[in-house]
């Protein structure tokens, strides 16, 4: 599925990333792992690289090589981390890195952001996801101070995911004349390593969510779905987000809908 294509993979020394990692490498590719903790799982090239650095992002662009098939957007910070490192790292670095990685990419890649349930409500959201546009390393503070993302319930967390869905839509023919595609997955409660900090975050809104759930998702149940995005398979799926999350994001919609089963 993958033969002869060089795939980036941010946040693959553990989760979804780590699962992402050795599908894809399973499937044909050449793996290049992005993250804080050194790993030699799954990747035919480690970059130990600190998203939420921009100097750390700068040196890991001109490290990365030419011909980059696929970039896998993976890694960021639970919402327990205060609210200026989850933005920098959910949504500042990771569009730092996307947009400073596409002259390395080759006609026709892939790009995949692992977005979130978290991150339905961005309808809600608009007017601050506009002005997020402008969000960048140095101004993050103004901006957690002048909008809805601070701490408090998480909502650091839940803005980064809103507003990464939103761009991951806005950008759908961006690279058009280079057929370089975006999309995002958004995975429901997974368990992984962060799985704890939400659950410490949300409360009483996690306990509702299991009661409604089966079963909390696996990194197995999301990384196929990633992976297929990275295929050539995907290439008339653009600037589309994939709910992974149990049927949860059809719940909460039909529940808000008032539609009934």
């Amino acid at each position: 599925m993958l033969d002869g294509k060089t795939v980036v993979v941010t946040g693959c020394a553990s989760g979804i990333g780590q699962e992402v990692a050795r599908l894809a490498k399973r499937a044909g590719a050449r793996v290049l792992g992005v993250d804080l903790a050194m790993t030699h799982d799954h990747v035919d090239e480690h970059y130990r690289a600190d998203l939420t650095d921009p100097y750390a992002i700068q040196d890991l662009i001109r490290l990365l090589p030419m011909g980059i098939h696929g970039l896998v957007n993976c890694a960021g910070l639970p919402p327990t981390h205060p609210a200026a490192k989850v933005l920098k790292a959910n949504l500042i670095g990771l569009k730092r890195l996307t947009l400073d990685l596409i002259p390395k990419m080759t006609d026709g890649a892939s790009i995949v952001n692992v977005a979130s349930l978290a991150g339905i409500g961005w309808p809600n959201q608009v007017s601050s996801i506009m002005e997020a546009d402008h969000l960048d390393f140095d101004n993050v503070e103004a901006f957690i101070q002048n909008h809805d993302a601070g701490d408090a319930d998480g909502r650091s967390y839940f803005f980064s995911k809103e507003a990464l869905i939103a761009w991951t839509m806005r950008h759908r023919w961006t690279w058009r004349e280079r057929n370089i595609r975006m999309n995002c997955v958004s995975p429901g409660p997974v368990a992984t390593p962060i799985l704890n900090d939400f659950l410490q975050t949300l409360g009483k809104r996690a306990e509702e969510d299991a009661r409604v759930m089966d079963r909390p998702g696996q990194a197995a149940d999301i990384a196929p779905v990633i992976v297929f995005l990275l295929s050539d398979g995907s290439g008339w799926i653009r600037g589309t987000n994939i709910p992974v999350d149990g049927g949860m994001s059809s719940h909460i919609v039909c529940g808000n809908s008032g539609l009934t089963s």
